[in-house]
C-alpha cells in the first residue's frame, strides 16, 4: 500500500491535460437557475392554536418554469384526410 500512496500523491506536470487539471483551469460556473433566490419561498405548514395554517409556495418570475411545449398532434403539419395503406402485391427491384 505504501507504493500506491507514493504513486497517487505525485504532482501533475505543468502542461498536464487530464480531466482533473482541466477542471481546475475552467472558471467556476454561474449558480444554477434551480437554486432558489431570496424572493422564492417553499410552502410551509404550521399548527397555530390547534388548527393548521398553510403558507403557499411562491416562485419568482426568474425561476418559474416555461409553459409546456405544444402537444405533438397540434404541432404537426395537417395535410388533410389520412390516406389508407394499400399493400403492394407485385415484386419489385430496388434501383441504385
Amino acid at each position: 500500500m505504501n507504493i500506491l500512496d507514493r504513486y497517487l500523491h505525485q504532482p501533475h506536470a505543468a502542461n498536464c491535460d487530464c480531466s482533473v487539471c482541466w477542471s481546475r483551469r475552467v472558471p467556476a460556473s454561474a449558480p444554477s437557475p434551480s437554486i432558489p433566490c431570496d424572493q422564492c419561498r417553499p410552502a410551509s405548514v404550521t399548527k397555530v392554536n390547534g388548527s393548521w395554517k398553510v403558507i403557499p409556495a411562491f416562485t419568482c418570475a426568474k425561476h418559474t418554469p416555461p409553459p409546456r411545449p405544444p402537444r405533438y398532434w397540434h404541432s404537426i403539419y395537417d395535410s388533410g384526410n389520412p390516406v389508407p395503406f394499400v399493400p403492394i402485391r407485385e415484386l419489385f427491384e430496388l434501383e441504385g
